[in-house]
């Protein structure tokens, strides 16, 4: 079967799905100014095939909502967590039904809770049960690829072992955050072992794609890594809080964007620009998700656009204080005009 997958161009750079922070506001942001040069596959937020399955018609509709996509994010990857069978295949199902481009099982996720219901980062405790949901997948999307990503192992790196058992279940594409789950984020990426996983998978004859993630900056080091690693792909995550151009790789995009080439470092991008983006953000998520999701998520996100400039702080902490997207608008506004006035 020909997916997305077989059309991209190696190395490939994607999106990490990132739990409150990649949902349906902050992707359109990024597929606008981002786009067209990348990035070249899109993940949803993670969403409980349990869920989907088995809360009722209140709690369903909102699980939905992280399902929500443009027809600019494509191609893009439906994520799933569950350590049922029964409800993988009924979730890829439904992502195939609502026109997704691909699925994608969640086999590294940390989080207790998810834990608990055997699913995330437990199943490489549980290969049998992890090459069963992958089979599930395939059974409930008969056209859609189905991937995984996963870590290099749970208490200690047993990437030999995982790997080879979770390849057999041929997944179009595998991510490997280069940690254990025991690591967290506390460690540097270990980005020799994504080199070993794409020397494993070459020994096994295996097509699933390799895809790199963990500690990678930009696409100057994406580059790099994929370069030193031989990974056919990698995924960036925390490097696209604050720059939702993170993808715009080339002058002909940046002067789509901004209306002049100017380099692609981020200090070229204006004050005013950056912080008229974070506005568009803020609008966004209040009128796609301000109903069933607290405003508070966005605070992350003033952090990360708000910082490195004069009055950077105390905006900032105004920012803060505020409850919604007029604030935060009137707050911006009143910077920007306070900051021209002074010649900035």
């Amino acid at each position: 079967m020909q997916t997305f997958w077989d059309s991209l161009s190696k190395p490939f750079f994607v999106l990490a799905p990132l739990a409150n922070v990649t949902d349906a506001a902050f992707r359109r942001v990024i597929a606008k100014y981002s786009k067209p040069a990348g990035p070249h596959v899109f993940w949803t937020e993670f969403v409980s095939a349990d869920g989907l399955c088995r809360a009722g018609e209140e709690g369903r509709q909102k699980l939905m909502r992280d399902l929500v996509y443009t027809e600019a994010e494509r191609p893009i990857v439906a994520q799933f967590f569950t350590s049922t069978p029964e409800y993988m295949e009924k979730a890829a199902a439904l992502a195939q039904e609502l026109g997704f481009d691909g699925i994608d099982i969640n086999m590294g996720c940390p989080d207790k809770t998810i834990e608990k219901q055997g699913a995330g980062a437990k199943l490489i405790l549980t290969p049998d049960r992890a090459k069963e949901l992958v089979a599930a997948a395939k059974r409930g999307a008969p056209k859609l690829p189905v991937s995984v990503k996963t870590r290099l192992g749970y208490n200690k790196d047993i990437l030999e072992e995982w790997l080879p058992k979770i390849l057999s279940a041929e997944p179009a594409a595998l991510t490997l955050h280069a940690r254990t789950r025991k690591e967290m984020s506390k460690v540097a990426a270990h980005w020799d072992r994504v080199k070993r996983a794409v020397e494993i998978r070459d020994e096994l004859g295996s097509k699933t794609l390799i895809i790199g993630n963990g500690d990678v900056k930009d696409l100057d080091d994406a580059r790099t890594k994929a370069a030193e690693s031989g990974a056919d792909g990698v995924m960036l995550g925390r490097a696209i809080f604050g720059r939702p151009w993170l993808f715009a790789a080339t002058e002909s995009v940046q002067e789509k964007v901004l209306g002049s080439a100017s380099g692609l470092n981020q200090t070229i991008f204006s004050t005013t620009f950056r912080l008229r983006v974070l506005v568009e953000h803020t609008k966004l998520f209040e009128d796609l998700l301000g109903d069933i999701k607290s405003f508070a998520i966005m605070k992350k996100h003033f952090k990360a656009y708000v910082e490195g400039f004069d009055g950077a702080k105390e905006l900032r902490m105004q920012l803060m204080e505020a409850t919604n997207a007029e604030e935060v608008e009137r707050l911006v506004e009143e910077y920007i005009l306070k900051n021209n006035e002074k010649g900035d």
